[in-house]
Parts: structure tokens; sequence; C-alpha cells
């Protein structure tokens, strides 16, 4: 432990306590980025003065823990560590277990936190770049990562943390490394189910005694007329349509079961005052027609569909922080699909 503890000591002295180093049940060291506590008004334009939901758990206002690198995996636990190739092919209830297996505190990133990470970059002008074009940014193509799996005769994965500042969360050497690109990341407490949108309220998903099954019935639907947590199924509760670009309240035609579009065009129905929870979780977004950086968002309305954020190294300029992929089914697994983990202390 003694070199670990050294670890903890250097983490912490280079980046003036902004990052630092946790341990899990055996000992093991991550490396994660403090992240304190937001309010919405802090974070886009027209929010309320309250805690953002990626910093409440269980009622309780914390300070969230974000691995500064994607998630390798050993002993069957997930670790945050830099120049490792980020682990991939991996389903939604693996990418869970390989965080809690950690201990208690432990979780897959929530989407909610991730959320609040995305909207402060937006707000301070650090939209990351990435490996979003085969090991390089596509507009910053001078900016590249050391390569660690190749897709054919192309760049796919690139090591954790190889890339420039500007693919940090804040453009600094202690920022959260690789949100855009290189490997889709699971993200904990958002589904689709036929295309209600339903999420575990806040970030309880870092409780590790809540459930993330499909069965679950700590999942909750928002409803539309004032962003309340309801039931799953109860009528006006927010979807998303599979026969527009559009977020609603009632569910479309079942003529296509998937679409896609850039976040910016993402319309609502027209009698849709979308609540502020919504624009907090990133469903929709706080400014309409601004720059959200070119990412898109894609989702499937044919049955339950987990979320999956910031793209993938062929993503071009659809990556980014405010891509969420809403496609998938739990038991998926592809090439490019990785993981992050959080803590916090419970």
């Amino acid at each position: 432990m003694a070199n670990f503890d050294d670890m903890k000591l250097a983490v912490e002295i280079q980046t003036g306590g902004k990052n630092t180093v946790k341990y899990d049940d055996l000992g093991m060291p991550s490396i994660m980025v403090e992240w304190p506590k937001q309010k919405n008004n802090a974070l886009f334009t027209g929010g309320s003065d309250v805690v953002h939901p990626g910093s409440i758990v269980n009622g309780v206002e914390k300070t969230m823990y974000v691995g500064k690198y994607l998630s390798i995996i050993q002993n069957d636990r997930a670790y945050s560590l830099p120049s490792q190739d980020p682990a991939a092919s991996i389903d939604f209830d693996n990418a869970l277990a390989k965080c809690r297996n950690k201990g208690r505190g432990w979780c897959l990133v929530p989407h909610s936190l991730w959320a609040q990470i995305a909207l402060w970059c937006r707000k301070n002008g650090t939209m990351p770049r990435g490996n979003n074009n085969y090991g390089k940014d596509h507009s910053y193509t001078h900016e590249v990562g050391r390569p660690t799996y190749m897709d054919g005769s192309n760049v796919g994965r690139t090591a954790t943390g190889s890339g420039p500042a500007t693919w940090n969360h804040n453009w600094l050497p202690d920022g959260i490394a690789d949100m855009n690109g290189n490997v889709w990341e699971w993200v904990a407490g958002l589904r689709l189910n036929a295309g209600e949108i339903q999420i575990i309220p806040n970030a309880n998903c870092m409780d590790n005694e809540i459930p993330l099954t499909a069965a679950s019935t700590y999942w909750k639907a928002i409803d539309g007329s004032d962003g309340s947590l309801v039931d799953p199924g109860t009528a006006g509760t927010l979807k998303y349509d599979n026969a527009s670009t559009k977020i609603v309240t009632t569910k479309g035609s079942e003529t296509e079961a998937s679409k896609d579009c850039s976040f910016t065009s993402l319309g609502k129905a027209d009698d849709l005052t979308v609540p502020e929870l919504a624009k907090a979780l990133i469903l929709y977004p706080a400014d309409p027609g601004g720059d959200y950086g070119g990412d898109w968002k894609y989702w499937n309305t044919d049955g339950e569909r987990l979320a999956l954020c910031g793209g993938a190294w062929n993503y071009s300029g659809k990556a980014g922080v405010f891509f969420v992929a809403l496609g998938y089914t739990r038991t998926y697994a592809n090439g490019n699909f990785g993981l992050r983990s959080a803590f916090c202390e419970l």
C-alpha cells in the first residue's frame, strides 16, 4: 500500500487536489477527478437555483468522483489508470457489475452526472475534443492519441489519457479524459422503454443496493407538464417519438423504431413546455438552436434501450459529450462499447 499512498500524494500534488486516488475493496487504486456539486443556474440559461441531480444521492448532496480515465478491467473490477487500452466489447449489466464489484459507493457513471459534466463543459467553453476519427480529432487532425487497437488498417482505440489536454473536459491536464470518442461509455440510470424516457432519480444508482434490472421498481418516468417523477406508463410522460425527431408526451406511430438527429435539431411537441429536469439531464437542449459541438442523438423505441454516451473512434463530428445513444439493449456488446467508474462516500 505504501507505493499506492505515494501515488495518491503525487497525483494530489500535481493537480492541486483536483485529482485523487480512491481504493476499492481489494485496496487497488483508481485515479479520480473530484467533482463538486453544481447548481442548474450555473450550468445553463434558465436553470433554477437548485443542485443538479447528478450530485444528489438518496436525497443527500454529494461531492462525486469521476474516473479520470476510461476503465480497464482487472480482478473483475473497473480501474481508472493512464496509458491503458480501454476495456471494450462489454454489455451494460457487465459494465455495471465491474464498477459495483469494487465495493460500496462505486458505480458506473450515472447519466445525471455525465449530463452535469457536459453542461459544465459547454458553459465554460471547453467542449472536449477527442479520438473521433480513427485515432485523431476530426477537426483538429494534428491532435492524436497513442494507438492501442486497430480497426482494420485504421487506428481504433487509443491509450487512456494519451491525447492532448483539449481531449479533457476542461482542456487542462487535471481534467476527465476521453469523453469525446474513443469508445462509447455505458452510463447508469437512463433508459427508454417502448419510447418512454425512464430514469433512476438523481444519482441514486450510486447506491449499490438499488437494482438497475429491467424489472426494477426504482425506474421512474418524467411528467411532461411539470417534470415530476411518476410511475412508468403514466399518461403524459416524456417520450422520444419514433416517427419524428421530437420529444413528446404521446407515443408516436410504430412505423419506425429508430431515429437520429443532431442535438440542436431535436424538436418538441407544439403543446409541450419542456421541464427543467429534461434540460438538466440533456434529454432536450436547454438552448435550442445553440452550439452543441455538432453532437448527435440516437434512439430506438423497440423495447428497453440503455444509454451510451460520447461516441466512438469512428463517429467524427457526431461524437461528443452531448451525444447520448438510447439504441441498444442491455445485453448488446460491441468492440467500441466501454465504461467509466464513479465513486462517492455513502
